[in-house]
């Protein structure tokens, strides 16, 4: 099983999260990249953009905030952080 946590937060407090279980034997990538979509698609956001801040704190901790530089459009919260927290 796959899960991913997603939370946005607008000064310090949680507006609101999900969790999201992504099914079968895709590599740990496509898996991410598919839970970041079906959520930002709940939460009505357009996909983030990776940099390479996202992507390094990714790998080290399987958790990285996306804040308003990551998106085209403007957000009304601070960041949104997604977190794995179950893996295969």
């Amino acid at each position: 099983m796959f899960r991913i946590w997603a939370r946005e937060f607008q000064n310090n407090k949680m507006l609101r999260d999900m969790v999201v279980t992504v099914p079968g034997d895709d590599t740990r990538t496509h898996k991410v990249f598919a839970a970041l979509s079906e959520i930002c698609d709940a939460f009505d956001l357009g996909n983030p953009i990776w940099l390479d801040a996202n992507v390094e704190e990714f790998r080290r901790q399987s958790k990285t905030r996306f804040y308003s530089d990551s998106f085209i459009e403007q957000i009304a919260f601070d960041y949104l952080e997604i977190w794995i927290i179950e893996e295969d």
